[in-house]
């Protein structure tokens, strides 16, 4: 049987999707040959796989890609895998057996999979904060002017950095490819900036 028939459909809706997968891709080399391959087809910002769970999650761009032409580009990329033998399990001790074997139990928590995401999002929010704080602190006398504006022009550039931290993947892999087609996006986005700059300027 062609390993691509052993990959059953549990979820899907729009920009979303998650197959249920053989033990045969949960191994590691294999895991990472098949998410490093889809997360180089165009329209997909997103692609993990629970080894532990055999499931695979996919999350896409509808616009770039629709559904059928990611499950036929998902089947060829694993028809190419299992023809050049990456899929082919590889010996490993039973020590690391058995550290994956535990690790696979907490990443099948939603908790430690959420938590871990957004401990994330918050380490590089809370490093962007600090570089900020610390322009801000070269300027006493602003603050000491106008205590008012300082924290909010604080507060501004917090929420400007989480909104890009937020679009970055979609800024980079298909705003940036397609300007066009996500010309209301870009338009929005120099909006924030204008507000952002002309919340700066002296009165």
């Amino acid at each position: 049987m062609s390993i691509q028939k052993e990959f059953v459909l549990r979820y899907r809706v729009d920009g979303h999707v998650r197959f249920q997968i053989p033990a045969q891709v949960c191994n590691v080399d294999a895991a990472k040959a098949v998410t490093d391959g889809i997360s180089k087809i165009d329209g997909v910002y997103r692609a993990k796989l629970y080894r532990g769970q055999q499931k695979l999650s996919i999350r896409f761009d509808e616009a770039v890609c629709d559904f059928k032409s990611l499950a036929r580009q998902l089947f060829q990329l694993l028809a190419d895998l299992e023809k050049n033998g990456d899929l082919n399990p590889k010996p490993v001790s039973k020590s690391v057996l058995w550290k994956e074997k535990v690790k696979s139990k907490l990443d099948g928590f939603k908790a430690t999979r959420w938590a871990k995401e957004k401990f994330g999002d918050a380490k590089e929010t809370v490093q962007a904060a600090k570089i900020i704080t610390k322009m801000g602190m070269k300027k006493p006398a602003a603050f000491m002017k106008d205590p008012e504006k300082a924290i909010i022009d604080f507060l501004n550039d917090i929420l400007v950095i989480f909104l890009i931290r937020l679009h970055w993947n979609n800024i980079t892999q298909h705003w940036l490819v397609r300007p066009f087609a996500h010309r209301y996006e870009w338009m929005a986005l120099f909006y924030m900036f204008f507000l952002l700059v002309r919340s700066r300027r002296q009165k």
